[in-house]
């Protein structure tokens, strides 16, 4: 897997030269939670779509 300094250089050189702050910090915010959720994943540390919908229903 690519460090967090690799995937956020790689995305930046994806975007085009005309891309302003705002895209960039988008890209890099939109990385970061993929990221986050690709970690929760792995650990477990997730619902699932049955015990949600059971959740949802009690509200």
């Amino acid at each position: 897997m690519n460090t967090l300094k690799q995937e956020a250089l790689t995305a930046i050189e994806q975007l085009p030269d005309t891309a302003d702050i705002d895209a960039i910090m988008y890209k890099l915010y939109v990385i970061d939670k993929a990221r986050k959720g690709r970690e929760a994943v792995e650990k477990g540390d997730m619902i699932s779509v049955k015990d949600l919908t059971r959740e949802s229903d009690a509200w």
